[in-house]
């Protein structure tokens, strides 16, 4: 076993050679290996020309929501069957991605776990590197991490202030907010 897998490594050593530059790309995206680097190359190919927005990639892989709402009801937001083998690959970078420390992928998949459950959260959090994979296939430039706490200053302070509020008077606590004097 120990040799056939290494004869394996080795042809798949040799094919993905001219595409190395790709590879280090997708490997600067924290969670992606090299091994999922080249599954997910493998599965979608180094010409990003085949889709022209990083929404029809995420659809065509399968790992984008579904939307099923008719007449203001919401059903069911199953995702569409797509590669299975980059679904796997991508759900597997997530949750190492959602264990690197001040990242922004590990900050969206905290965010959402707590409302959405680990597995909603993961496969949120592959959609976002499928999403990154194709702005760094077409642009050609390394990822730059936006950190951790770029959720909260996306929110203006008052509506950061406010959602603490409600949070609190959900635990049951009388919130009073005084100005600090400065």
């Amino acid at each position: 076993m120990d040799e056939t897998i290494g004869r394996l490594s080795a042809e798949v050593a040799r094919v993905a050679a001219p595409f190395s530059s790709l590879l280090g790309l997708l490997m600067t995206i924290p969670g992606v290996s090299r091994r999922t680097a080249e599954v997910i190359l493998a599965e979608i190919g180094p010409d990003m020309g085949r889709f022209p927005t990083a929404a029809q990639l995420a659809s065509w892989a399968g790992v984008c929501p579904g939307n099923n709402e008719s007449a203001g009801k919401h059903g069911s937001g199953r995702t569409r069957k797509g590669s299975k083998w980059l679904r796997v690959a991508l759900v597997e970078a997530a949750h190492a991605a959602a264990r690197t420390k001040n990242s922004y992928l590990a900050a969206q998949y905290a965010r959402l776990r707590g409302r959405r459950g680990p597995k909603k959260a993961a496969l949120a959090v592959a959609h976002s590197i499928l999403v990154i994979a194709w702005h760094l296939f077409s642009r050609g430039e390394p990822y730059t991490d936006l950190g951790a706490d770029s959720f909260v200053k996306r929110q203006s302070h008052q509506a950061y202030r406010d959602r603490l509020v409600r949070q609190l008077e959900r635990m049951g606590h009388k919130v009073t907010l005084e100005p600090t004097a400065t």
